[in-house]
């Protein structure tokens, strides 16, 4: 390999054909050979598209204004076709939807080795010790089609590792890992690094990337570079609202900026049963149960976090309250009525459901067509629809984008339009598989707190006048015990603790065993529970701690 560094960018800027303002602007870049840079920044700031640049999808697949220059191992990105670029540089989608192509793990694993022609035995070496360092030797005769969210992104990152590129290109790696995983991954990263790959991780999870210790730190805001440089405390050019950042680094920032607030209201619980599980088994045709003896009761007035490692169950059991799964034993009533008796769309006017993959649900020409769809089949009239539309797309920030084509969003978008389509249909339960899954910290703080934060004199937040429960499927520690008043954990197809976030989030040896690392913030409420009462969100948490 040339002495050359691994990758030189130099005065980038870059437009996509069909916007009007530039994505990137005048970025200029070093990476040396074995280094870690961590990229971060709002969605939508230019991470992705600089590293479309890098990988060389721009302006291939992805046309528009480029000026600048992108170097691999002093090769210009522009001169090499894609086959030479791919030897060089392994790509991590940020939606494994889009970066699987195969039926089976195996075959999954082998595509890339396979097709750079190499002899059988090397490819079965390679997919074994890609298998092995992501501890999933037992996925590999799996279908990929049966996998978790979680588990498809460990087999597209095997396939990736599978190449053995000297440089490793990860967007938003963490965003389907729970939390167990995705530190098991940042310490491969890390290992890789010390071996000598060259990693750029694209990641708004600052405060997990750092476990990885990234060598320096890139960020980035509006398309332009706020700060590089390494990052042992907090730069001043960083945003805490724009990022997640270690609990005790936005505490001071909000002590020194006088920013704290006071504690939000507790949503009320008044005990209804509106989703009820009656010991539930279920299992994928022959295979193993998936649910094991589930009981569960979604109540009126629940905001209720359902946590758990990657294949834990979480996403079959809300398949099973919209009526997409049916039990194998036991039963599933959504408002007295067993699911068995309801199709899919007599339930959907009752539970809204979110699925954690965007792409599974976006289809219409425009975001405004694709919010307006479900009210129209629900029998909306023009006026409701319209006006459904316009407060869906105020609630997740996508003003502006309404003419815009869903699938030519970026992920975090995708997913904002995916979580509108089903705000729009008003359903009296609403279920969100993994609602932050892509979403940059600015983005999903405004939204949660849209949602769940009182907007009026009474208390009433926007879920509690819309919806009678909410549930959210995550992996999100901190979105938990900031936003739930219920959290039940998942583990090994069984409901393993269920109560108020207080009680069952302190049990730190349950929430390791069920593979949930404890945050920062995490930490620090537990400290000031004596002062507080009940967790809090960072913001007022500050108020406590002098």
């Amino acid at each position: 390999m040339s002495e050359a560094p691994p990758i030189v960018v130099e005065n980038l800027s870059f437009r996509y054909r069909t916007r009007t303002e530039l994505a990137i602007e005048d970025i200029s870049l070093m990476v040396h050979p074995g280094e870690m840079i961590l990229v971060a920044g709002a969605s939508g700031c230019g991470k992705t598209t600089l590293a479309r640049c890098i990988n060389g999808l721009i302006p291939r697949s992805y046309k528009g204004e480029l000026k600048g220059s992108v170097h691999l191992y002093g090769r210009p990105v522009s001169g090499m076709t894609l086959a030479e670029i791919a030897q060089v540089v392994g790509t991590l989608l940020q939606d494994p939807e889009r970066q699987i192509v195969a039926s089976q793990v195996f075959a999954e694993v082998a595509f890339g080795p396979e097709n750079l022609g190499l002899p059988r035995e090397e490819v079965l070496e390679r997919v074994g010790e890609a298998l092995h360092r992501l501890g999933i030797e037992h996925l590999r005769e799996r279908e990929t089609f049966n996998l978790s969210g979680g588990e498809k992104q460990k087999v597209a990152l095997a396939g990736v590792l599978a190449m053995r590129p000297t440089v490793l290109l990860l967007d938003e790696p963490l965003a389907s890992l729970d939390p167990a995983s995705a530190h098991e991954a940042l310490a491969l990263f890390r290992r890789l690094a010390d071996e000598g790959t060259t990693i750029v991780l694209v990641e708004h999870r600052v405060e997990d990337a750092l476990a990885a210790r990234p060598d320096r730190l890139l960020y980035i805001e509006d398309g332009r570079v706020r700060y590089l440089g390494p990052i042992d405390s907090l730069p001043p050019e960083v945003d805490p609202a724009q990022v997640k950042l270690p609990a005790a680094w936005v505490v001071k920032y909000l002590r020194q900026q006088g920013k704290m607030t006071p504690p939000p209201p507790v949503p009320e619980r008044d005990g209804e049963a509106l989703v009820v599980f009656e010991d539930v088994d279920y299992a994928y045709g022959d295979g193993p149960l998936v649910l094991k003896g589930v009981n569960l009761t979604i109540r009126r007035g629940d905001l209720l976090a359902v946590l758990g490692p990657n294949g834990a169950g979480k996403s079959t059991l809300v398949k099973h309250a919209i009526g997409l799964l049916k039990p194998t034993r036991g039963r599933v009533l959504v408002e007295g009525k067993d699911t068995r008796d309801l199709s899919v769309a007599q339930v959907a006017s009752t539970v809204g459901y979110v699925f954690q993959s965007p792409s599974h649900m976006l289809f219409a020409p425009t975001v405004l067509e694709e919010l307006a769809f479900g009210p129209e089949n629900l029998g909306f009239d023009s006026d409701a629809t319209a006006q459904a539309v316009r407060e869906s797309v105020q609630v997740v920030n996508l003003q502006g984008m309404e003419k815009y084509s869903p699938l030519g969003l970026s992920f975090g978008q995708q997913k904002r339009t995916a979580i509108a389509a089903v705000l729009a249909m008003r359903s009296r339960i609403l279920i969100l598989d993994e609602p932050t899954a892509g979403q940059d910290y600015a983005n999903y703080t405004r939204f949660m707190n849209t949602l769940c934060r009182a907007t009026d004199g009474r208390g009433q937040s926007l879920l509690s006048s819309r919806f009678a429960a909410t549930l959210f499927i995550t992996h999100d520690l901190d979105l938990a015990l900031t936003y739930a008043n219920r959290v039940v954990l998942v583990s090994d197809g069984r409901i393993v603790a269920d109560g108020r976030p207080e009680d069952v989030l302190q049990d730190f040896a349950l929430l390791e065993r069920c593979r949930v690392r404890p945050t920062s913030l995490l930490r620090m409420n537990c400290e000031f529970l004596p002062k507080t009462g009940r967790f809090l969100p960072v913001e007022a948490l500050a108020a406590y701690a002098a």
